[in-house]
């Protein structure tokens, strides 16, 4: 009586292996640049939480009806914050080496870190937020006079 035997060859295991090799060689370097992914996102959330603070000071500002202010309060009503002031007031400041208007507003710990965020106020016109860690190319910047947040995603 001849036993019948059963599985794979090893000619079938060899070629399975080398099917799932070139799979697997061609998927990885999609999944490589996760770094530099995640980092676009958070310049970009960073961006989005700029652009809804200066509306939200703006809106604070065109509230009170003064339009010769330049500090709103934050509905807590303890947390003031320096704006611009005139026609086109409300747009939150920058100060140099100072938490400033912006900084205050967003909430951030330090005049230097915000979020895991390290912003830098060149001078009094504007502010750079780049991720911890991250490229100086890879960042979010507000400018005060214009209330323009421009983000930069060579990360």
């Amino acid at each position: 009586m001849n036993a019948k035997q059963q599985g794979f060859t090893l000619v079938e295991l060899v070629v399975v292996i080398v099917i799932l090799g070139i799979l697997a060689a061609t998927a990885l370097p999609r999944f490589i640049n996760v770094t530099s992914d995640a980092r676009v996102a958070a310049v970009n959330g960073m961006a989005g939480g700029l652009r809804s603070a200066v509306a939200l000071a703006q809106a604070r500002y065109a509230a009170t009806g003064n339009t010769a202010a330049t500090s709103i309060l934050l509905a807590d009503g303890t947390t003031s914050v320096a704006v611009s002031s005139g026609a086109n007031g409300g747009l939150p400041t920058v100060a140099a080496a100072a938490l400033g208007g912006i900084g205050t507003i967003m909430g951030c710990e330090s005049s230097t870190a915000c979020s895991g965020f390290t912003w830098v106020q060149a001078t009094t016109v504007s502010a750079t937020f780049t991720p911890s860690g991250g490229s100086g190319t890879c960042n979010a910047v507000y400018t005060a006079a214009t209330g323009v947040v421009t983000v930069n995603t060579t990360c």
